[in-house]
């Protein structure tokens, strides 16, 4: 895939900017704070249906303003042209067209642009709390899996309801308690049903992961430690119930995982309304990651942890390439964390992408020939100045 053309108004520190892009590799330079990570957050929203620095769309909104407009326009693997456009708002739904054309869901724009994105805040997924490796599974899923991310939004509907329930059993007494337990075992059947879905998506996604993650990292890391990635359940060891290497069917058959989530509720029901919340499912879930014998949380080192984290990105783009158009791949400043070696081993592996946007505060951090894009901040107005005729940039923020 190639991302050709990007426009921004009215978004984080552009009022108005409009980038052609080439294929391969374009690196925007400035110094920090100058709208660099404002540009390729604006692309990984549209790609991914989230920034990957806040939770809601209202920050994404320059100051001031009330509607951002984000528009691409790509060229798939097959050569057809497409565009994706999204309206952002303060206390306003997302307004999203593709082709021209407004669609309702949001997964119904999901694979149109398709983008795997490094940034400094992706060292959490090492290092920080479960809910950031959940994020980063989940990700994956929702843009290889368009169907995923419904299915998670069908869990969390779930979970909240049944969040609610728990509040209510134990705050009630007698018929009324009796009353919201019934209903709270609907709810919990929902979470069974749903959280199995997602369960059998994330383990089949880490069994794939699993080869191209330790391949990924011994290239960058020039290491012999091997990675390991182990899904963990809240529900119990439910790694066994998919086929592991070469010959088996990575997906896990559903039965098992619905059962165990069955009877990880049972047995956790006493806690469940004594916390008034719900302590069994996926949103418990989390993603060991090891080097060596050693989980990577606790004991990686910085340069361990940066390449850890970078071959999940990477193996994220191979597994992504397998099912539709191959994703662009962003690396928000990144080179500057490595060192020379580390740096010289990711230029390499950025000749098999079809396009990859880099930013850097200093241009020399970056071994990768291609376009240059200046990034700053003049009279108050964040502008974009290419060095060069192509690609071309048409005003300024």
């Amino acid at each position: 895939m190639w991302l050709r053309r990007l426009e921004l108004s009215d978004v984080r520190s552009y009022d108005h900017a409009a980038l052609d892009l080439l294929q391969g590799v374009t690196v925007l330079v400035g110094p920090n704070a100058q709208g660099k990570t404002n540009l390729l957050e604006a692309i990984y929203r549209a790609a991914s249906g989230g920034s990957h620095r806040v939770a809601g769309d209202g920050p994404l909104v320059r100051a001031g303003t009330d509607l951002g407009v984000i528009r691409c326009e790509m060229v798939s693997d097959e050569g057809r042209r497409r565009t994706l456009e999204l309206e952002v708002g303060t206390g306003r739904r997302t307004r999203t067209r593709v082709d021209g054309q407004d669609v309702r869901r949001a997964a119904d724009a999901s694979g149109v642009l398709r983008a795997v994105m490094f940034a400094p805040e992706d060292l959490a997924i090492v290092r920080g709390d479960p809910s950031e490796r959940r994020r980063f599974l989940d990700d994956l899923l929702a843009q290889r899996r368009p169907a995923f991310a419904a299915a998670r939004s069908e869990y969390d509907r779930a979970l909240r309801q049944r969040n609610q329930l728990l509040k209510q059993v134990r705050a009630s007494s007698g018929e009324g308690r009796a009353a919201a337990a019934a209903t709270l075992q609907e709810w919990t059947e929902q979470l069974v049903r749903h959280g199995a879905q997602i369960t059998a998506a994330r383990i089949a996604a880490v069994h794939t992961l699993a080869g191209p993650v330790d391949r990924s990292y011994r290239d960058l890391a020039d290491r012999p430690e091997p990675v390991g990635l182990t899904y963990r359940s809240s529900a119990g060891q439910l790694g066994a119930v998919a086929g592991q290497g070469e010959g088996h069917d990575p997906v896990p058959d559903l039965a098992p995982i619905v059962a165990a989530l069955r009877a990880a509720f049972d047995e956790r029901q006493g806690d469940e309304v004594a916390r008034a919340q719900t302590l069994v499912g996926p949103h418990r879930d989390d993603l060991d990651l090891t080097i060596g014998d050693l989980p990577a949380r606790g004991y990686s080192s910085q340069g361990e942890a940066w390449s850890l984290a970078l071959a999940l990105k990477l193996a994220t783009s191979q597994l992504l390439s397998e099912v539709g158009d191959r994703p662009i791949v962003i690396l928000d400043d990144v080179f500057a964390e490595l060192d020379e070696t580390r740096r010289a081993r990711l230029a390499t592996a950025c000749d098999g992408f079809d396009q990859t946007l880099v930013s850097a505060a200093v241009e020399a951090d970056v071994p990768l020939a291609g376009p240059r894009v200046d990034v700053r901040i003049e009279a108050g107005r964040t502008r974009l100045v290419p060095r060069r005729t192509d690609p071309s940039v048409e005003g300024a923020a």
